[in-house]
């Protein structure tokens, strides 16, 4: 083989190694930026436990009243795309700003705890690992400081 030869043939295999390496170090960061998405058992998961959630808050006596007018499918469908994609899902979320949407609720630190109780059984109910769990609240714990209003 002559050098010339030899040196293509080298250059061609640290080409395909270099974009062999990308292509898996895309797909890592693929798994692990949706992990919590698959972990919550995608849309179809997320959409089971958000039936599930949408009921317990619905009668929890201690913020039922704020979801008196509430319709519950829309909240359903909204709270599903929201979590699907704060969780890494493909989902794009098309409700109001978080701000707007409580709007003039007057939420306190108490009514949004019992918020994130409810959530938490929720997806116990639906056996969701508590690791998985603890990575949603994370994602929805800095709402807080624009739903809590009073």
């Amino acid at each position: 083989m002559s050098p010339s030869t030899f040196n293509t043939l080298l250059a061609t295999l640290s080409s395909v190694a270099v974009l062999s390496l990308a292509i898996q170090t895309h797909a890592q960061a693929e798994s692990a930026s949706d992990a919590v998405y698959q972990g919550l058992g995608q849309k179809a998961g997320i959409a089971s436990f958000v039936q599930d959630f949408v009921e317990i808050i619905t009668t929890d006596h201690r913020i039922s009243t704020a979801f008196s007018d509430t319709d519950k499918d829309r909240l359903g469908f909204m709270l599903t795309e929201q979590f699907c994609e704060l969780s890494g899902g493909p989902c794009k979320y098309s409700g109001k700003t978080m701000s707007n949407a409580h709007q003039g609720m007057n939420i306190t630190n108490a009514q949004f705890n019992a918020l994130a109780e409810d959530l938490q059984m929720a997806m116990e109910k639906h056996h969701i690992a508590f690791s998985v769990q603890n990575k949603l609240i994370a994602k929805l714990a800095p709402m807080q400081r624009t739903v809590v209003t009073k």
